[in-house]
């Protein structure tokens, strides 16, 4: 089953929202290095959590690639049309 983008980036901000500790806007373009600050811990939670709402396996060797909330959003309706 396919997502649509504005629908992946939906969930994935409801997703995120608990994460995020210092309350920083989300936007399509936050990062979650620079301006979430997010750990690698944060990170793998939140990965674990991705996979398990859309269903999907995230290679752990394209994460250094997912810098933004925008680019995760891809990755996840790319994904989402592969499986």
């Amino acid at each position: 089953m396919t997502i649509d983008r504005p629908q992946a980036l939906a969930r994935l901000l409801q997703l995120i929202e608990p994460l995020n500790r210092k309350g920083i806007p989300l936007r399509e373009d936050t990062s979650f290095a620079t301006d979430l600050e997010f750990d690698s811990l944060t990170v793998m939670d939140l990965v674990a959590n991705m996979e398990d709402e859309w269903d999907i396996n995230i290679p752990l060797n394209i994460l250094p690639d997912l810098e933004t909330i925008g680019d995760v959003a891809d990755a996840i309706v790319k994904l989402k049309g592969e499986s």
